[in-house]
C-alpha cells in the first residue's frame, strides 16, 4: 500500500489518469468542505513513492473531478462556489477555463466517454449542466428537482446521462429523444420504491425501505443497462433499466453508515468498489456471474449480494475511490477525511 499525505486537506474525491496508470487526481476540501478553500492535486506514481506533480488551491471546497478524456493534461474541478473549472497540468497559474452557471455547491462532474467533447456537472441547485470545452456557457439544462449529488454520462451511449438525487431517484436522460415537456427524460427510477401491496407482483418477503438520499451510483462497463445506486441507507442497489419498475435486481449490503461513492470495475463485470462513511472501503459482487437473472422478474426478491473483500486502512469517512484501468486488474486508489490518499491492491483484501 502506498500512501499520500494532503497536508490540511480533506479529501473528497479521486480519479485515475484515463492515459496513465502512473498519475491520480485528487479533489479534497480544508475544514471537511464546510468552509474554506480547496485544493486539486495531480499525482505521480514513483519508485520513490507517491510524489506531487502539480496542486492548484480554490477559493472553496472542491468536492469532484474528473479527467477529460481527450487531453491527457486537462481535468474539470466541481467546487463548492457553484463553478466549474478547467485545469490543465501545462499552466501552472490556475484554471484555464471556468463557468459558474450553477446557483449552489457542485458536487459532480463527469465526462463523455464516447464522443469526449462535453462534460456535464451536478449541483445541489437540482440541475445538470452539459459544456462543452469549446464554448464560454453551459449549453443544456436539465432539470432533476432535487438536490442531485451524483451525474453520470453512460460509458455506452454518448447520449445518456443518468443521476441520483435527495429525493431517492434514479433519472436517465437521453438527449436524442425530443426535449418537449419531460426535457429528454426517459426514465424516473424510484431506489426506494415499496413493493405492491397486492396483486400478481406481490410478495410478503419482499424487502422494504424507507426513501432515504441517493449520494451516488455508477454504470456498468459491460453490461449496458446495468445501473448501480448507494446512500444514506447503506445499501448498494443494481438496477436493471429495461425494467425500471420491477425494483433492484441486487442488494449489497454490509456498511454500518452511509455509502459515498461506488464504482464498478472495468475488468470484471460482476465486481464494484464502495467507500463509505463507516471508514472502510469494500468490494462486491452482484452475483450475475452465478446465472441470476436480469432483467428482474416481476415480483422476484432481489439477489444478494456478496461482499469479497474490505479495507479498513482509512480513519476518517472514507469520501472516494476509483479503479486503475490499467495493468494487472484489482489495483484502485482511495481518499478520506484523514488527509490521506491510499494506493492498494483490492485482490489482497479480498478471501478464498
Amino acid at each position: 500500500m502506498m500512501e499520500f499525505r494532503t497536508q490540511g486537506m480533506n479529501g473528497y474525491a479521486v480519479k485515475y489518469s484515463p492515459f496513465f496508470d502512473s498519475k491520480i487526481a485528487v479533489g479534497a476540501a480544508a475544514n471537511f468542505g464546510l468552509v474554506g478553500n480547496g485544493r486539486v492535486y495531480v499525482l505521480n506514481l514513483t519508485p520513490r513513492g507517491i510524489l506531487a506533480q502539480q496542486t492548484w488551491d480554490t477559493q472553496d471546497a472542491v468536492y469532484d473531478i474528473a479527467w477529460s478524456e481527450k487531453n491527457e493534461n486537462q481535468m474539470i474541478a466541481a467546487t463548492g462556489d457553484g463553478s466549474v473549472k478547467l485545469f490543465d497540468v501545462s499552466v501552472p497559474a490556475g484554471p484555464v477555463q471556468q463557468w459558474h452557471e450553477h446557483n449552489r455547491e457542485v458536487y459532480a462532474v463527469t465526462w463523455n466517454l464516447q464522443t469526449k467533447d462535453t462534460f456535464a456537472s451536478s449541483s445541489w441547485d437540482g440541475t445538470i449542466r452539459v459544456y462543452s470545452p469549446e464554448r464560454p456557457q453551459a449549453i443544456l439544462t436539465l432539470p432533476t428537482h432535487s438536490c442531485t449529488y451524483s451525474t453520470q454520462y453512460s460509458p455506452h451511449s454518448p447520449a445518456v446521462i443518468s443521476s441520483v438525487t435527495s429525493d431517492s431517484h434514479l433519472r436517465i436522460f437521453d438527449l436524442r429523444t425530443p426535449a418537449s415537456a419531460s426535457n429528454h427524460l426517459v426514465h424516473l427510477i424510484p431506489i426506494h420504491g415499496q413493493p405492491p401491496t397486492q396483486g400478481p407482483s406481490y410478495n410478503p418477503l419482499r424487502p422494504r425501505h424507507p426513501p432515504s438520499e441517493a449520494l451516488t451510483h455508477d454504470w456498468n462497463k459491460y453490461r449496458d443497462t446495468v445501473v448501480a445506486t448507494a446512500g444514506v441507507d447503506q445499501i448498494i442497489r443494481t438496477f436493471d433499466i429495461r425494467n425500471p419498475r420491477s425494483g433492484p435486481v441486487a442488494l449489497l449490503e454490509g456498511h454500518k453508515y452511509a455509502v459515498r461513492r461506488i464504482t464498478w470495475s472495468p475488468h470484471l463485470s460482476d465486481t464494484l468498489l464502495s467507500a463509505s462513511y463507516d471508514m472502510t472501503c469494500r468490494v462486491w459482487s452482484d452475483g450475475s456471474t452465478m446465472g441470476h437473472p436480469t432483467p428482474q422478474a416481476p415480483g422476484q426478491l432481489p439477489v444478494p449480494g456478496r461482499q469479497l473483500g474490505e479495507m479498513g486502512g482509512h480513519t476518517e469517512f472514507v469520501t472516494g475511490v476509483d479503479w486503475c484501468l490499467f495493468g494487472a486488474e484489482g489495483w484502485c486508489a482511495s481518499t478520506a477525511w484523514d488527509e490521506r490518499l491510499l494506493v492498494w491492491d483490492v485482490r489482497a483484501t479480498m478471501g478464498p
